[in-house]
């Protein structure tokens, strides 16, 4: 599946993410912030615009109501933020940690989380379309009651993540490793499934399948 990529120019200044203070829009664009850190806040409605974002540490940031187009996360600390209520559009997360991250009630398109660690993560009741998740930890990840259109789980650990009340259909998750899954028989319809996944999830709903 191919989505599209963060739109960023090749010309960017140098700026600190405490600058946002001082804007009187709370906005950041046209820039790369790097080194930066910025734990422990609460700032709502942040705008984050065409922006390279390296080895920043936003743990436990109250980052409610942002608005993120065309940005890269590289080597970053986003634990325990969080981004409800928030509008992520062509975005890529490389190499980041994001554990118990909030994305709830949010809109997510074109995005890629690409080997970073979403253990905890919760998308509950969000939309999710054209996502790519890929050599990504998703552990005890919630994605109750959500919309997904076109996700791609790419050699994943998905293990006791939960789809209580979210279709996976033509979601593909056939790369991907888990021990256990909480999803309903309805919801896994037309989900993409390896050969073993089919047999866990037999297994998962009590049928003994003899050799």
């Amino acid at each position: 599946m191919k989505i599209d990529k963060p739109k960023i120019s090749t010309e960017l200044t140098s700026r600190n993410f405490t600058d946002i203070f001082y804007d009187e829009d709370l906005t950041l664009e046209m820039c790369e912030v790097v080194n930066s850190t910025f734990e422990n806040e609460s700032i709502d409605k942040v705008r984050l615009y065409n922006t390279v974002i390296k080895n920043c540490k936003f743990t436990n940031t109250n980052f409610s109501n942002i608005d993120i187009t065309d940005v890269c996360f590289e080597n970053c600390d986003l634990s325990n933020v969080n981004f409800s209520n928030s509008s992520i559009h062509r975005v890529e997360f490389k190499n980041s940690k994001l554990i118990g991250v909030n994305i709830i009630e949010s809109r997510l398109g074109n995005i890629k989380f690409e080997t970073s660690i979403l253990n905890l993560a919760v998308f509950e009741q969000s939309k999710l379309e054209k996502i790519i998740f890929k050599g990504t930890s998703l552990n005890s990840a919630d994605f109750f009651d959500c919309n997904l259109k076109k996700v791609e789980f790419m050699i994943c650990s998905l293990d006791e993540a939960s789809f209580e009340q979210t279709s996976l259909n033509g979601v593909d998750i056939s790369s991907s490793n888990f021990d256990s899954l909480t999803v309903s028989m309805n919801d896994l319809k037309g989900c993409k499934v390896s050969p073993h996944q089919a047999t866990q999830f037999a297994t998962l709903m009590g049928l003994i399948i003899k050799d």
